[in-house]
């Protein structure tokens, strides 16, 4: 068993949509970034890629690729899902939190659920997310932006990990 964790922070911009979890949200604003800039993906990734010490987002999609702009981050999700099962691991649960101000989560947490657990090829129960506000405090209570954290569970299969260095 590991655990990682992971953080991420976008600016709310103008012009741009909003996209938690993998689901567009009808909003004033949307987060700036090179991709879709879900900031909830991007913790939940730190937090896999963490797990399993393999660096952070940007050094497996770097912002001066082409390929990564506007890119959706379940794809990204999708690839690190991938990587997690080449080293032997599967994830057991994640936990995470998005702070901001504004919109409300609630309404959307359902498909951000089921859109990161059929990704990552999980129960959807495995996948926990909350929403939480500043009061009006800092950059998110202000309503510049919006932060997420992740804690991510994994295990690993040690035959399959012990038949992999065989083959080495």
């Amino acid at each position: 068993m590991r655990v990682g964790f992971g953080y991420d922070v976008h600016k709310l911009a103008k012009k741009r949509k909003l996209i938690l979890g993998g689901v567009e949200i009808k909003f004033k604003k949307g987060l700036a970034g090179y991709s879709d800039a879900d900031v909830l993906i991007h913790a939940i990734i730190d937090s896999l890629v963490g797990a399993i010490g393999e660096h952070d987002i940007g050094f497996h999609f770097p912002m001066d690729d082409p390929k990564y702009k506007g890119i959706s981050s379940l794809l990204l999700l999708k690839k690190i899902a991938e990587l997690l099962r080449s080293k032997g691991y599967s994830v057991v649960n994640i936990d995470s939190t998005i702070v901001a101000e504004a919109p409300k989560i609630s309404p959307y947490v359902r498909e951000m659920r089921l859109n990161i657990s059929s990704v990552l090829g999980i129960a959807e129960d495995c996948v926990n997310i909350k929403g939480k506000t500043e009061e009006g405090m800092g950059f998110t209570g202000k309503g510049q932006g919006i932060a997420a954290y992740a804690v991510s569970l994994i295990e690993g299969n040690i035959l399959r990990y012990a038949a992999d260095l065989f083959k080495r």
